[in-house]
């Protein structure tokens, strides 16, 4: 948001994301920094707001309606933030974008639960005049922050993938320890609040299970258009499907006599919503990456591995927490939390399977000129088909990175690297792009 303001040229701007994860909270603290009046307008508290459309879209009539409504409330050109929240209760809003565009006395800021938004309908009225920006639950450098690891401690990690200068045993125990906690934890904030207050675990399930208890009751309330019954049983089975050894989504296994086409769009709204994360498969093992996949070959993944935890049983919880059996789920935690990590540093995800089998890769990311592997090992066993990938055999294919519970290594063909760093690959590769540039 802050590179949203330093803009001149900058548009109404809409923060989408899931429900819960602090956008209401993160857009008012900005902006009773950085302005002077801030007019927020919350459409499900605020319902008598919805009318103040009903003389039209300009900005002088919307302006008179809401100090019609309010004359506590203040406009003055360049130093007032308008802040339309639950944008979902009123998607007409979205029209009046471009009149605020155009105009420009006025910045606007709209949110809400991205399930709620008909998105398509704010897209087609608003299109060209609105910047989006995407919005997840904390990642793990914030909840660090929030466990007072500040920046020199960032700083000082990705020093040492920079200098490929493994952790010292301690360093490695206490960043190990607080990866977990993060996995168990998830990074939703009233749940990561409640564990960094209480110092203990107490009272975060109950919030994370409410959470997934919320989510199902959006989805009857707000899909439209779709089988809300559909996209339940769908959302029910994500655990089911990253229980089994592939984890691959399947139709036919979250319905008996379940067909593709009755279920279309309801993957979609559930990406949409801020739900999952969906990983494609790759045809080959070439770039670009968007113009490789196959959009009917897909994993599902939590959008916040705490909520995972929470969707299973508690003895699975009980075993986790208490025995640190991580390793259990058929690793599917770890890959959870692997892709959560990368999606919320921008990488769209991607994995391969060839038809027999047997070769599969968890991951791939890409920096300016290669294709990279990204193998998640719950368990610090071989890696053949890593070893296939980085031998040479592929064009694209430069080097890959093993994740796993091992200090930083490099045995020529790919880097081994803890879990906990993988919230800083993308500055890592960034990095050392720009050292090969220098070099050049």
């Amino acid at each position: 948001m802050h590179e949203w303001k330093a803009n001149d040229a900058r548009k109404p701007l809409i923060v989408k994301g899931a429900r819960q994860i602090g956008k209401t909270s993160s857009i008012m603290q900005f902006a009773t920094t950085h302005y002077e009046n801030v007019v927020a307008i919350n459409f499900v508290l605020e319902q008598k707001f919805k009318r103040i459309f009903d003389d039209g879209y300009d900005v002088d009539s919307i302006v008179k309606n809401i100090t019609l409504i309010d004359q506590s409330l203040k406009f003055e050109a360049g130093k007032t933030l308008l802040f339309f929240d639950e944008m979902q209760d009123c998607p007409k809003c979205a029209t009046c974008l471009k009149s605020f565009c155009i105009d420009k006395r006025y910045d606007v800021i709209c949110s809400g639960s991205l399930m709620g938004i008909n998105y398509r309908e704010i897209e087609s009225n608003s299109v060209g005049y609105k910047q989006d920006y995407e919005m997840f639950s904390m990642d793990f450098e914030e909840f660090l922050w929030a466990r007072g690891y500040g920046d020199k401690y960032i700083d000082d990690m990705l020093s040492h993938i920079m200098e490929l200068k493994p952790f010292s045993s301690l360093e490695m125990d206490i960043y190990m320890n607080l990866f977990r906690e993060y996995m168990l934890i998830g990074g939703m904030p009233e749940v990561v609040r409640r564990f960094v207050e209480s110092g203990n675990y107490s009272g975060t399930l109950d919030i994370q299970r409410q959470l997934l208890a919320d989510y199902e009751e959006d989805i009857t309330k707000y899909a439209q258009g779709l089988d809300k019954g559909r996209i339940k049983n769908i959302y029910q089975h994500i655990s089911v499907f990253l229980g089994q050894e592939n984890k691959k989504f399947q139709v036919s296994k979250v319905a008996r006599g379940a067909r593709s086409r009755e279920y279309a769009g309801t993957v979609e709204w559930l990406e949409d919503a801020g739900i999952v994360n969906v990983c494609y498969c790759l045809d080959q093992l070439s770039l670009p990456l968007k113009g490789n996949y196959n959009p009917k070959m897909f994993k599902l993944y939590y959008s916040d591995t705490g909520l995972l935890v929470a969707s299973l049983d508690e003895e699975s919880q009980t075993d986790i927490r208490v025995n640190k059996n991580y390793g259990t789920y058929k690793g599917a935690i770890y890959e959870n939390i692997v892709g959560d990590m990368l999606v919320k540093q921008g990488y769209d995800l991607y994995f391969f399977r060839n038809e027999k089998s047997t070769m599969e890769m968890d991951f791939f990311v890409r920096d300016i000129k290669s294709l990279i592997p990204v193998e998640v090992k719950a368990n610090d066993n071989a890696t053949p088909t890593l070893k296939k990938m980085t031998d040479g055999r592929y064009a694209d294919i430069k080097f890959g990175i093993k994740l796993c519970n091992r200090n930083i290594g490099f045995n020529g063909q790919f880097y081994t690297l803890p879990y906990f760093l993988t919230f800083i690959l993308k500055r890592w590769l960034r990095k050392i792009n720009c050292i090969d540039e220098v070099n050049q």
